[in-house]
């Protein structure tokens, strides 16, 4: 469906516009909501995914595209059944305590939507404990830590020590990313993952998942 109506070069071009006029082009065509989104619009944020990885297009495509991506939705959604949607699986976002900046973060979370995953944004600078909620809440297969600041790293730790002493480490796979943040850094405080871009975080989700149905 995606090449059928052309989601993908209206999400490549950014144009909310006329990404709302295909969605309501493929409705009036008796397309479910939920098959314009798993066929259409997911499938063509993933080439523009993919356009990234590969440096074809860079931040400022990928955040139009994004918003693009949403106009649509933004129809779609209320006509969706809370289960009709195909997921990977659910993912708890935000950027870490002490750190206002979620760019980045937002462009992850987009990109991980657009992938087919569920995702519950809690926005920056959030506190262990709220990440620590949000779980118990919504029982996530993953959690994504963001921080952009060398003096926000630390909080990242403490995020896991919060989920170790609630005892919902074992629960979530943690992934971990930032300007400032390493794999070794991952490594170092117990994270399960780094990537280095949206790009990667998605690819990286997914093999996270697929780790955890392996259990």
């Amino acid at each position: 469906m995606s090449e059928v109506y052309g989601f993908t070069e209206a999400l490549l071009a950014g144009n909310p516009g006329r990404v709302t006029e295909l969605v309501q082009k493929a409705l009036k065509a008796d397309e479910p909501a939920e098959q314009i989104i798993n066929t259409g619009l997911i499938p063509a944020m993933g080439t523009v995914g993919e356009k990234f990885k590969e440096n074809e297009v860079f931040l400022p495509e990928v955040m139009m595209a994004a918003r693009a991506m949403q106009a649509g939705l933004k129809i779609l959604q209320p006509m969706l059944s809370k289960d009709s949607v195909q997921t990977i699986g659910r993912v708890v976002i935000g950027t870490v305590r002490g750190d206002h900046h979620d760019i980045g973060k937002n462009l992850v979370a987009t990109m991980l939507e657009g992938a087919g995953f569920e995702v519950i944004d809690l926005g920056a600078d959030v506190a262990e404990e709220e990440f620590v909620r949000a779980v118990q809440t919504h029982q996530p297969e993953l959690v994504g830590l963001s921080a952009l600041l060398t003096t926000t790293m630390p909080a990242m730790k403490e995020t896991i020590t919060a989920f170790e002493t609630s005892g919902l480490r074992h629960k979530v796979k943690i992934m971990i990313g930032g300007a400032p943040v390493t794999q070794e850094y991952a490594t170092r405080i117990g994270a399960d993952g780094y990537s280095e871009d949206a790009g990667a975080a998605v690819e990286l989700a997914k093999s996270l998942i697929k780790e955890l149905q392996k259990i």
